[in-house]
């Protein structure tokens, strides 16, 4: 264990958690807390959703899919950046301006029950419980990533690597609320961004072109998009692949990122830098992959198996660059991690005290109130994720694959129908996203290894429709609904 390493990740975490202790002042009250006021620019907006959307499996899932399958794993990255695109184009500028027309609301279930301007809270806290549901199993798999890191680089059991990993994550995001998130999630999708670069570039000029020729036709179908080893790439491989992209729709830790822009003027410019971040960062976690897979059999180290693949960026690291820089380079995957990790814990404490607790209380609490249960149900649901990630045999891409797609499919038809649509209603939404979550659930348990084919799928169609057959059913909006959905759909900028 290198000396230089410890230097560079004390640094880096000591970064953090001062970012976190300089943004503990600024958050007076619940809207600064859980979306910074609405005042965040472009370069802030666009990095930190991508980087709080991307989290370890850019570092970790998707270079260990590739080691093992070939480039025919890049499929999830194709669909994942034609999903942040289209996220990008639709939704982004119609969620800022509806967010604020909604009465200003600062949390996803806050804006759907505003959307339909109903004093039921029965869509609200629907929504807050398939947050609090999904958010456990995704915040796990970053402190799963955590560990694993810290098990693989300083030889520390995974259980201490996992303790170490999520009381840092915990101090920062605690004392910092959305402010500290957005800014370490900058700097950190910066990092994230330059070591994807540089280490798949140095692999590559250790072993030569020559020797990448040979060894990737060596493996039949190894660097071939359309197939699976001496097989065709099935149909419903790439359908299930590219379903990824239907997750942004409903990611809440990405479309709080809209909603908290200065203005929607600023939304195309946060549109091209974040495209541009992610097109170049899912080739370079594809290169990643490949290179490392052929690094390992040109020099003869031992071959990683399916739960090791995940740590091909860590080897590759730790061979090829020396103390400092391998640091810097490690401390991108603690990058990964953090800025998932922090968003969906303050997501989650958003939807705990003001979508669930907020709502029940006889009285309604204070700032000073919400802020303090704020960051106790911060406390819970890491404690709660912990004890899900204790397992060291779940893998990374698992965890992600599972929360991705409930949210996508719970969350995602109700987000784009209720932009676009005005004759919704809010029982259709509660059936679509309810129908939503309980097809992934099931479908993952029964169907998914009979089929082939990704839950998310399935359970995104399943919702759509019953959002569009139960709304017809129900009476029309209100007026008021209709007025509010018109002033929404106008080109007047928030």
């Amino acid at each position: 264990m290198s000396f230089w390493i410890i230097i560079a990740f004390v640094i880096y975490l000591g970064i953090m958690i001062g970012i976190g202790a300089a943004f503990s002042k600024r958050s007076k009250n619940v809207s600064d807390y859980f979306l910074g006021g609405r005042q965040t620019g472009s370069w802030l907006t666009a990095l930190s959703a991508q980087a709080s959307d991307m989290s370890s499996w850019l570092l970790m899932g998707l270079p260990g899919a590739v080691y093992l399958n070939g480039v025919s794993s890049a499929w999830i990255a194709i669909g994942l950046g034609i999903g942040t695109y289209l996220n990008w184009l639709i939704v982004a500028k119609r969620l800022r301006r509806y967010s604020a027309i909604a009465d200003d609301s600062i949390t996803i279930p806050q804006y759907f029950q505003n959307r339909f301007n109903s004093d039921a809270s029965a869509v609200r806290i629907v929504c807050a419980v398939i947050i609090f549901i999904f958010f456990l199993i995704y915040t796990a798999s970053g402190f799963n990533a955590a560990a694993k890191l810290i098990e693989n680089v300083f030889g520390i059991k995974y259980h201490i690597g996992l303790t170490v990993g999520a009381i840092v994550i915990l101090i920062y995001t605690f004392m910092g609320g959305y402010f500290a998130v957005v800014w370490t999630d900058f700097f950190q999708g910066m990092l994230m961004f330059f070591a994807l670069l540089i280490v798949p570039i140095i692999a590559y000029a250790a072993i030569g072109g020559d020797s990448f020729t040979a060894i990737t036709s060596q493996k039949v179908g190894y660097m071939n998009l359309m197939a699976n080893g001496s097989e065709p790439y099935k149909l419903v491989d790439i359908i299930s692949n590219l379903g990824w992209g239907l997750g942004y729709f409903g990611m809440p830790h990405i479309l709080v990122r809209f909603m908290s822009i200065r203005s929607e003027e600023m939304i195309k410019k946060s549109r091209i830098i974040a495209m541009v971040w992610v097109v170049i960062s899912l080739v370079a976690s594809v290169a990643v992959g490949c290179i490392g897979y052929v690094y390992l059999e040109h020099t003869g180290a031992v071959r990683l198996d399916s739960v090791s693949a995940e740590t091909i960026f860590m080897v590759l690291v730790q061979k090829l660059t020396p103390g400092l820089i391998a640091g810097i380079l490690l401390c991108a995957i603690v990058s990964a991690i953090m800025s998932t990790s922090d968003s969906q814990l303050l997501v989650t404490a958003s939807a705990v005290t003001s979508d669930i607790y907020g709502v029940i209380a006889k009285n309604k609490p204070s700032d000073k109130q919400m802020l303090t249960l704020s960051r106790i149900a911060i406390v819970v649901v890491s404690i709660i994720a912990y004890i899900i990630a204790l397992d060291p045999n779940n893998t990374v891409m698992a965890l992600v694959s599972n929360a991705w797609a409930g949210f996508g499919a719970a969350f995602g038809p109700a987000m784009l129908l209720s932009l676009f649509w005005k004759r919704m209603t809010m029982n259709g939404a509660l059936a679509g996203m309810i129908s939503g979550a309980a097809v992934v659930i099931l479908w993952n348990k029964f169907l998914a290894a009979s089929t082939g084919l990704y839950e998310l799928v399935p359970a995104f169609f399943i919702s759509l429709a019953l959002i569009v057959i139960v709304s017809l059913i129900d009476k029309e909006p209100s007026q008021k609904v209709l007025d509010k959905f018109e002033l929404a759909a106008n080109k007047k900028t928030f």
